[in-house]
C-alpha cells in the first residue's frame, strides 16, 4: 500500500496531502454555503435554482426511507453526498490526492455515520429504550449486536476507500499503456464511479441510520399494542 507523505507536522498531528485537500474542500464548500444563501428570492436565478435542485433531490432521496421526517437527516446525509462526491472528484485534478483515496480519511467519515447512527436512535425513542434493543431478543445476542455494529463500520470505510484507491491505480495504469489515446473515456469511467460511490456511502449510512429509527418505533408500536 502506497505510504502518502507527512507535508509537515503540527505537534504529534501528521499532515499529509489527503488533509490539506480536506481543509480546502471544506473551505469551499462553506464559501459556496454562504455565497448560495445570500439574498434568497421567490423568484430565483441560475444559482439560487441549482442549489434548490441539489436540495430537493437530497430530500427525496431521504423521504423514500423517512418519509414523515427528512428534514432530520438532510443536513448530515446531504453533507456526506456532497463531500463524498466532491472528494471523489478531487483526485482528477492534477497534483491533488483525493481525501477518500486514504484510509483515515474514509475511517472518519464512517466513525461519524457509527456515532449518528446512536444519536438519532436516541433522539428518536430516549437512551434507555435505544440501548434496551441491544439485548432483544435475548441478552445472549449483545454480543453478536457489537460485533455487527462494529463490522459494518470496519467495512464502510475499508470499501470506500479500496474503491477510490482501485479506481485511481486502474485510471492509471489504462493511461500508461494507451497513452493519450484513451483519456476520455477513462475520465467518464472515473467521474462515473465516483458519483457511484458517493452515492452508495450515503445510502448505507441512510440504511442505517433509519433502519435504528424504524426498529425502535416498530417496537414502541407493538408495545402500544399489546397494552390496549
Amino acid at each position: 500500500m502506497e505510504t502518502i507523505p507527512v507535508l509537515f507536522s503540527i505537534g504529534p498531528l501528521a499532515v499529509t496531502r489527503t488533509v490539506v485537500t480536506t481543509w480546502v474542500l471544506i473551505a469551499l464548500f462553506g464559501i459556496a454555503a454562504a455565497l448560495s444563501t445570500r439574498r434568497l428570492s421567490v423568484d430565483p436565478g441560475p444559482l439560487q435554482t441549482a442549489v434548490e435542485g441539489i436540495v430537493v433531490t437530497i430530500d427525496e432521496a431521504i423521504g423514500v426511507l423517512l418519509p414523515d421526517r427528512p428534514e432530520t437527516l438532510l443536513p448530515f446525509v446531504g453533507t456526506l453526498w456532497l463531500f463524498i462526491g466532491v472528494a471523489n472528484l478531487s483526485g482528477l485534478v492534477p497534483g491533488v490526492a483525493a481525501p477518500t483515496g486514504d484510509l483515515s480519511t474514509t475511517a472518519a467519515l464512517a466513525v461519524l455515520v457509527f456515532l449518528s447512527v446512536h444519536w438519532f436512535g436516541i433522539r428518536s425513542s430516549g437512551l434507555r429504550e435505544y440501548l434496551s434493543h441491544y439485548l432483544r431478543p435475548n441478552p445472549v445476542m449483545l454480543p453478536f449486536h457489537i460485533v455487527s455494529e462494529i463490522s459494518r463500520t470496519v467495512a464502510l470505510a475499508v470499501r470506500l476507500f479500496g474503491n477510490v484507491m482501485s479506481l485511481e491505480t486502474a485510471a492509471l495504469l489504462v493511461l500508461l499503456v494507451a497513452g493519450l489515446v484513451a483519456p476520455v473515456p477513462v475520465l467518464m469511467l472515473h467521474v462515473v464511479e465516483a458519483v457511484v460511490q458517493a452515492y452508495i456511502f450515503g445510502m448505507l449510512a441512510l440504511v442505517y441510520i433509519t433502519g435504528g429509527i424504524h426498529s425502535q418505533r416498530e417496537l414502541r408500536q407493538k408495545r402500544s399494542g399489546e397494552t390496549t
